[in-house]
C-alpha cells in the first residue's frame, strides 16, 4: 500500500478544518437569518404598537374637548382638573417618547427620497451607526468648504474661463444636492433638522442651476465677480461656524443639553448665542453681500427689461 506524502496530509488536514469552519459559518449564518426575521417583526410589531397608540391619543384627546366644553369649569372639581392636566402633559412627553422609538425603526421615505433612492430603508438601527453618519456629513461639509473657497478663489482671482466657471457651479449644484438627500436621510434617523434650513438647500440648489445654465455674455460677466467673491466670503463664513458650532455642539452635548444627532448649521439658532464673541460681524457682513447681490440682480433686470423696450421700439418704427 502506498503512503501519503506529508505535504498532502496536512493539506488534507487543512480541508477538514475548513470544513468545519464552514460548517459553523452556516449555522451561525442560519441563525442570523431566524434573528433577522425575528428582528423583522419586532420592527413590525413595534411600528404598529406606536400606530394604534397614536390613534387612540387622538381620540382621546378629542374626548377630553368635548367632556371640556360640554362641562362648565365650576362643576369640575378640583381634582379631575389635575387629573386631566396631568394625562395631557403625560401625552405631550408619550409623543416624544415616540419619536425617540421611530428614529430606530424603518419608515417610509419621503416623497424626495421617494424619488431620488427609490423604497429603500434608509433607518441605521444602533446610535453608533447614527452618529457616524451624523459625523460624516459634518466632515463632508467641511471638506466640501474647503474645496469651494479654493475654487471660488482660482476662479475670482487666478483664471477666468467659462468652463472652469460652469465646474464651479456644477459643483455647487451636485454639493446642494448632496446635502439635501444626506439632510433627509437624517430627518429618517432622529435628526431635527429645521424645515427652513433643507428648504434653504433646495433653493441653492435651483439657483446654482441658474447660474450652471447662465449662457456666457455682458449680463454674466457683470453678476460673475460678485458671485464669485460672495462665494469665496461665504465658504469663509462657514468654515468659522463650522468650528464655533461643533464646540458648542460638544459642550451642550456632553451637558445633556443638545440631542447627539443635531447638527451644525448655516443658519442662526438660540443655542448658538452661548459662547458667541466673534463670529457676528463676519454674519452681519454676510446678509450684507446677499442683499447687494440682489440689487445688483435687480439693477440687471432693469437693464434688461430698458434694452427688450428699445427693441421693440426700433422694430415698431420700422
Amino acid at each position: 500500500m502506498l503512503s501519503t506524502p506529508s505535504g498532502f496530509s496536512e493539506c488534507f488536514r487543512e480541508w477538514e478544518d475548513l470544513e468545519k469552519d464552514f460548517h459553523q459559518i452556516q449555522d451561525t449564518h442560519r441563525l442570523y437569518k431566524q434573528k433577522l426575521e425575528e428582528v423583522t417583526k419586532l420592527q413590525n410589531n413595534c411600528s404598529g404598537a406606536i400606530a394604534r397608540q397614536r390613534k387612540k391619543l387622538k381620540e382621546l384627546t378629542l374626548s377630553l374637548e368635548e367632556c371640556k366644553q360640554n362641562n362648565s369649569t365650576a362643576t369640575i372639581s378640583s381634582e379631575t382638573v389635575n387629573s386631566i392636566a396631568e394625562i395631557e402633559d403625560s401625552m405631550k412627553d408619550r409623543a416624544h417618547a415616540f419619536f425617540e422609538m421611530e428614529a430606530f425603526l424603518p419608515k417610509k421615505n419621503g416623497l424626495y427620497l421617494s424619488l431620488v433612492l427609490g423604497n429603500v430603508n434608509v433607518t441605521l438601527l444602533n446610535k453608533q451607526a447614527k452618529f457616524a453618519y451624523k459625523d460624516e456629513y459634518e466632515k463632508f461639509k467641511l471638506i466640501l468648504t474647503v474645496i469651494l473657497f479654493m475654487f471660488s478663489f482660482t476662479c475670482c482671482f487666478l483664471l477666468s474661463y467659462r468652463v472652469l466657471d460652469a465646474l464651479f457651479n456644477f459643483l455647487l449644484v451636485w454639493y446642494y444636492c448632496t446635502l439635501t438627500i444626506r439632510e433627509s436621510i437624517l430627518i429618517s434617523n432622529g435628526s431635527r433638522i429645521k424645515g427652513w434650513w433643507v428648504f434653504h438647500h433646495y433653493v441653492s440648489t435651483f439657483l446654482s442651476g441658474v447660474m450652471l445654465t447662465w449662457p456666457e455674455g455682458t449680463l454674466y460677466q457683470m453678476f460673475r465677480n460678485q458671485f464669485l467673491s460672495y462665494n469665496l466670503y461665504q465658504s469663509f463664513v462657514q468654515f468659522l461656524q463650522y468650528y464655533y458650532q461643533s464646540g458648542c455642539l460638544y459642550r451642550l452635548r456632553a451637558l445633556g443639553e443638545r440631542h447627539n444627532m443635531d447638527l451644525t448649521v448655516e443658519g442662526f439658532q438660540s443655542w448658538m448665542w452661548r459662547g458667541l464673541t466673534f463670529l457676528l460681524p463676519f454674519l452681519f457682513f454676510g446678509h450684507v453681500s446677499v442683499l447687494v447681490l440682489l440689487l445688483l440682480l435687480v439693477h440687471l433686470l432693469r437693464y434688461v427689461t430698458l434694452k427688450i423696450n428699445d427693441y421693440n421700439k426700433i422694430k415698431f418704427t420700422f
